[in-house]
């Protein structure tokens, strides 16, 4: 049976015939039979149409086959057809959960019109219930959740490369999902029981950053009171993860690339050379490739790395997953801000096919955030599900509000931990601290308070 799909349900041969040819004029697939049980043995949980059933009918009456229809799936849509003399009970069937009922005679354009109306209800309920199905198979399943070629070219990329030990090149946009790329790369290789080790070049100051790749040596400078594993030789035996690595400083970039090369470290304040079994995921959003992009990053550091090279495709270029990621999103947070998982609304579904997600996947799961949190309602308009609770004024002034509100909200559910609330966030802990300055956001004023 197809979407837009009758069921039809009568004894009575003539008008079960002029009904038919109703709802076939109508637009709606027909199928009709003239028994109860003809129709039960058409109908299961996965059934995508509406029922439209007569009452007075012998052996198993219209009632009784509502019953036995909720008994198998309570959000199958039953609509009614009754003489004057079973209004009382159609009623009755309405309280008990029947979507409508038509007193005899009825207008065909009411019929049609309840039809209709019911078959799209059906229609949301089996899409919510695919998504929640599939979402659940996703989580399951892995990190990387997506169904369209590109994402399945890509886990089938992964696979084939993840036990290689080749250093790889990752290229995509801001939110996209290179840190889930990278942590499949060390789940589905045999470094798996290794550490893996995740750095944001871009989140460390210069001075810092050496400290934190290379490790040091008590005394090699002031402050350096205890001896300190680098990033480098803790990842030894397990994966390096360098995000941002564009913004690498080129005295850091002249001893990463003799770390590639050589495959030893010597942290400051010690001559001593450590080997070190390194595999090495770097990642960018820009084109290292191209001179202009690249601009003072080394071209012999770029090709070192560009063994192998993989593209995370933006979510505009996936449109069909973003649905299911929604949903999965929508399920995480539900489970951590202890609600329930809302059912997708037309107004949702049209900012998830119209909207252009600038920031990717990060961006769509703070929109399931706000969503489950109540942020987005009903009414609102398929391109600013958000605005109405954002207040007026420019459309950065509002975002800025929002953003905020959600800083504020991770913070409040976190007790002011800041480790928990950059981890929920899914930001680096310098532009966590960066946000806090700039909507004036103090952080202990969300701390618990010991009693």
């Amino acid at each position: 049976m197809s979407e837009g799909h009758v069921l039809l349900v009568d004894d009575d041969r003539d008008l079960l015939k002029a009904t038919r040819q109703t709802l076939e004029l109508g637009g709606f697939t027909v199928t009709a039979v003239s028994s109860a049980l003809e129709a039960l043995a058409l109908i299961d949980p996965r059934f995508p149409g509406v029922v439209v059933t007569d009452i007075r009918m012998p052996l198993i009456d219209g009632l009784e086959l509502f019953d036995r229809i909720r008994r198998i799936d309570a959000d199958i849509p039953v609509i009614l057809m009754t003489g004057h003399g079973d209004i009382p009970m159609a009623v009755k069937a309405i309280r008990d959960g029947a979507y409508d009922f038509l007193p005899k005679p009825f207008p065909t354009d009411r019929l049609v019109q309840g039809v209709m109306h019911a078959g799209e209800k059906r229609r949301l309920v089996l899409e919510n219930r695919a998504l929640r199905d599939a979402a659940e198979e996703a989580r399951d399943g892995g990190l990387l959740i997506g169904q369209t070629p590109a994402m399945e070219r890509l886990r089938e990329t992964i696979r084939q490369i993840a036990d290689t030990d080749v250093d790889v090149l990752m290229t995509g946009e801001t939110g996209s999902g290179k840190e889930v790329v990278a942590t499949l790369l060390h789940r589905w290789s045999r470094r798996a029981k290794g550490h893996f080790v995740a750095l944001n070049c871009g989140a460390l100051p210069e001075q810092v950053i050496e400290s934190e790749l290379f490790g040091h040596e008590p005394g090699a400078f002031t402050g350096a009171q205890k001896k300190r594993v680098g990033r480098i030789e803790h990842s030894s035996g397990g994966t390096l993860f360098l995000d941002e690595i564009e913004s690498m400083a080129p005295a850091t970039q002249v001893q990463m690339l003799r770390v590639l090369e050589m495959r030893e470290v010597t942290p400051l304040g010690t001559n001593e050379v450590r080997p070190v079994d390194l595999r090495v995921v770097a990642a960018t959003k820009v084109d290292l490739g191209d001179p202009r992009s690249r601009a003072d990053f080394r071209e012999d550091l770029y090709y070192r790395l560009n063994v192998v090279t993989l593209s995370i495709p933006p979510l505009r270029e996936r449109r069909d997953d973003i649905p299911l990621l929604f949903s999965t999103f929508a399920a995480r947070a539900a489970s951590r801000f202890k609600r329930d998982v809302p059912d997708m609304t037309d107004a949702v579904r049209r900012h998830l096919a119209e909207h252009d997600w600038p920031g990717n996947v990060r961006e769509l799961t703070h929109f399931a955030e706000r969503t489950v949190l109540g942020f987005s309602p009903e009414g609102a308009s398929a391109g600013e599900p958000e605005v109405r609770d954002a207040g007026a004024g420019t459309l950065p002034q509002r975002m800025d509000r929002i953003e905020a509100e959600i800083l504020r909200t991770a913070l409040r559910e976190a007790e002011g931990d800041v480790q928990r609330t950059i981890d929920a966030l899914g930001i680096p802990r310098k532009t966590f601290y960066d946000k806090l300055q700039r909507y004036g956001i103090v952080r202990s004023d969300f701390a618990r308070k010991e009693r």
